[in-house]
């Protein structure tokens, strides 16, 4: 838990903002988001995007390692592509980023190092880093995972106050389940 602390009291607020204002670019000039990753990052992404869209800024998933056999013709020049690796280095990830920037694409670059190949190609690099996992080995991504859905988290919350997204709004998104019957019901 101190790791995940510090992690949130040290987050870059100001590359936080870069990454917003080049989301926001973006789609004002219709273009579009994805999100990728590669192992546990690749949840991350589907998770994100799913975020993304239901608070106002329609994101797709993308699956890193699909996008160099095919999928990366969804994505266009002047779409952005949220990229995540903990290590930044993943060779599956770094074939899909050459692809997509060849492609025209921007990269917001989530990296846990900021020296990584990854971060160095992104347009925007967020940091997520951490020192400890949360175990004795500490290898398994646990504390990392969680920075990553927190920055992210945090860059999803600042697009949806840029768009002032209201619960109106919202539930048009989230009609369904016990999140839109609350707003419905003003719960």
């Amino acid at each position: 838990m101190q790791e995940l602390q510090s992690f949130t009291q040290n987050m870059d607020m100001a590359a936080l903002e870069q990454a917003k204002a080049l989301i926001l670019e973006a789609e004002t000039a219709h273009h579009r988001v994805h999100v990728t990753g590669v192992g546990k990052p690749g949840h991350v992404a589907g998770y994100i995007a799913s975020l993304l869209s239901s608070t106002g800024t329609p994101a797709y998933e993308l699956h890193a390692t699909e996008a160099v056999h095919g999928s990366s013709g969804q994505v266009l020049a002047g779409d952005v592509v949220i990229a995540i690796s903990n290590s930044g280095e993943t060779s599956e990830l770094k074939a899909t980023v050459e692809t997509l920037k060849s492609n025209g694409a921007k990269i917001i670059a989530v990296s846990g190092n900021t020296r990584s190949w990854l971060a160095k190609q992104g347009d925007v690099a967020l940091f997520a880093g951490v020192k400890q996992e949360g175990d004795a080995m500490n290898k398994p991504p646990r504390a990392s995972i969680l920075a990553e859905i927190l920055l992210l988290q945090s860059l999803s919350i600042l697009l949806q106050n840029a768009k002032d997204l209201n619960p109106q709004q919202y539930v048009k998104w989230h009609p369904g389940g016990a999140l839109g019957a609350s707003i419905k019901g003003g719960k």
